[in-house]
């Protein structure tokens, strides 16, 4: 038996397919596309076999091309492959999957491409990545799909033109059967650009100048994108979020403090948004930002306020605070015990703990239930990211960005380290979707040179190593997504997994030793071994520890004689007798000439030049 999802269905059906019935394919695929209707009976034993042994596979966007790599199991590499996507293309921005992997979307400069995902990357119709639709949008930055995967955003940078002095809408909103704009607005804000959806596609909603716009798509994308149905809000700098899993959602609302109120956040039961139908409220000072991180149940979310500017100058990068709230209605601050920065924050995929990675370097990192109490430290490091795998049952601790590399792999069950690797200028990391492997890459903007990727295996193995070639940039990397319950949670063990030898040069582990004590070690006199003096040729040698006067000093004095100090020479100092003479008899005394004009070198590197 295994587990099957109609590519538009919202549930899953068990089925045992040594006693399917020709006719199942027609319960299953009721709703669906026709593009994506294809005959379960024929494809039920190839799908079983490529969920037991599956490989996703790794999309790439770099400066020469968007391409999709492929491997044959766990122990061969990556790479491209004739069944397989490649578009060559160099404006490429914005690469991504769905939620549930059925289609892959990608820029190419003059359109966004939208590929229907075969259902099995082994073979059968792997040969086949059929396009699903073409979107008119060549200037589209950010691409970003529904939970379901049936609407995909695309976002621009907001433009205005002599044509159009207003400007023109640059968040669109297409529906993936179709091809068709459904939904289009002026969303000048780069940062929180992304709307909100409900789990179930229901409900959409944004902020466009701090008003929360709540759109009912319950009756379909036509009549529910026409108008808002909703609104809350009002103040500049609200910032809105939907929490996933419950149907209707909780939904959170932050409304910036102004004027010497503190800043809140109150928690909503969607369609309840009165003022007094608020399911939680936390208030605070020192907000400038917050970030929302809800879990995966939708019941817990996780405040992440921050200030740019600490005034008491302790930090460069301004204060932080973690708050919780519950849907319950509790609310309370998560206790920190190390002064300095929060650096991250991560809700476990179990929903029923998150981890806090905070303080000066070496920054600290603790897991807490959800009463906020620290119920394991990781203790101290050089690491600011953490990173759950899809099953919650291990995370990586890392120090990437400033720091070394240092890439710690604990078991969250049993509290313990299995794995400690380095894994230096990382500027990308994503854990594959079976929780066993992950990849780090180095990509460009970030690091303009040694761009490549690298796949590991929890234990610290390295599987797959891949350099990018000089004069290429490597933009971006992502793994291929599949949905819930494809793959089942992996058993942790200790056992070192087989892998590979890095092409790269490893950093020598040895501490430094000066040269004068690797000598002594030696047996050796270093006195011998000091550079000895250079000399001029009919230049007077330097007294030995008379350091002040340099080689270039020399060569100076040899460029410019006549500018050189008087050394007993009889004509030199018969003209300075001269000189005193006369300057005696022009009513100078020749004891002040002697002593306020004292004969010295012109010395050019000490004087300002204008």
């Amino acid at each position: 038996m295994f587990v099957l999802r109609a590519p538009n269905a919202c549930c899953f059906s068990v089925i045992d397919y040594n006693t399917i019935q020709p006719c199942v394919h027609k319960q299953l695929l009721t709703n669906t596309a026709a593009s994506d209707r294809v005959c379960v009976c024929e494809r039920l034993k190839t799908m079983a076999a490529a969920v037991d042994g599956v490989v996703p596979t790794l999309a790439i966007r770099s400066s020469v091309a968007v391409e999709l790599w492929s491997s044959a199991g766990a122990k061969q590499p990556y790479e491209h492959k004739p069944n397989l996507p490649r578009e060559e293309t160099k404006s490429s921005r914005s690469i991504c999957f769905s939620p549930d992997g059925r289609y892959f979307a990608y820029s190419n400069g003059a359109e966004v491409k939208v590929l229907r995902v075969p259902i099995s990357n082994t073979g059968g119709d792997a040969d086949c990545w059929p396009v699903q639709c073409t979107l008119p949008r060549p200037k589209a930055f950010y691409l970003k799909f529904s939970p379901r995967g049936n609407y995909l955003c695309t976002w621009e940078h907001y433009a205005i033109t002599k044509d159009r002095p207003e400007g023109a809408a640059n968040l669109l909103v297409y529906e993936i059967a179709t091809g068709k704009e459904v939904f289009a607005i002026v969303q000048k804000n780069q940062t929180d650009w992304q709307p909100s959806w409900s789990s179930d596609e229901s409900i959409f909603a944004l902020v466009v100048g701090g008003e929360a716009l709540f759109y009912d798509l319950a009756n379909g994308p036509t009549e529910g994108f026409a108008s808002a149905s909703r609104k809350i809000g009002g103040s500049r700098g609200g910032m809105l979020s939907l929490g996933p899993g419950n149907s209707p959602p909780y939904l959170a609302f932050y409304t910036p403090g102004a004027k010497g109120a503190p800043s809140m956040c109150k928690l909503y039961k969607y369609p309840a948004l009165g003022q007094n139908q608020t399911v939680a409220c936390k208030s605070f000072f020192q907000a400038d930002r917050v970030e929302m991180l809800w879990n995966k149940r939708g019941s817990g979310l996780l405040l992440l306020t921050s200030t740019e500017v600490d005034k008491s100058g302790a930090s460069y990068y301004g204060n932080q605070a973690v708050h919780f709230m519950a849907t319950k209605g509790d609310t309370c601050s998560v206790p920190l015990s190390k002064e300095g920065p929060v650096h991250c924050v991560k809700w476990s995929p179990k929903a029923n703990e998150f981890v806090v990675v905070y303080g000066f370097m070496p920054s600290k990192a603790a897991l807490y239930n959800l009463k906020c109490d620290v119920i394991f430290d990781f203790g101290e490091g050089p690491r600011n990211c953490a990173y759950f795998n899809p099953f919650g049952n291990l995370i990586v601790l890392a120090g990437f960005g400033n720091l070394p590399g240092a890439v710690e792999v604990w078991d969250v069950t049993k509290k313990e380290r299995i794995a400690n690797i380095k894994c230096a200028d990382t500027t990308h990391f994503e854990w594959h979707p079976n929780g066993e492997w992950f990849v780090t890459a180095t990509t460009a903007p970030r690091l303009r040179i040694s761009n490549g990727f690298k796949v590991y295996h929890y234990s610290g193995a390295l599987l797959h190593e891949t350099l990018w070639p000089q004069g290429q940039e490597l933009l971006g990397i992502e793994w291929q997504q599949y949905a819930d319950n494809t793959f089942a949670e992996p058993k942790i063990t200790k056992a070192k997994h087989e892998g590979i030898k890095s092409s790269q040069p490893e950093a020598s582990k040895k501490a430094y030793t000066p040269p004068h004590l690797r000598l002594l070690k030696e047996g050796k006199n270093p006195e011998k071994y000091l550079p000895q003096p250079q000399t001029v040729p009919g230049l007077t040698a330097t007294a030995p520890g008379n350091s002040s006067r340099k080689i270039w000093h020399r060569q100076y004095d040899l460029d410019n004689p006549i500018m050189r100090r008087c050394q007993g020479s009889g004509e030199q100092q018969q003209g300075q007798g001269q000189m005193v003479t006369s300057m005696v008899n022009n009513g100078h005394s020749s004891s002040s000439a002697s002593s306020t004009r004292p004969n010295r070198r012109y010395r050019p590197y000490q004087h300002k030049r204008y």
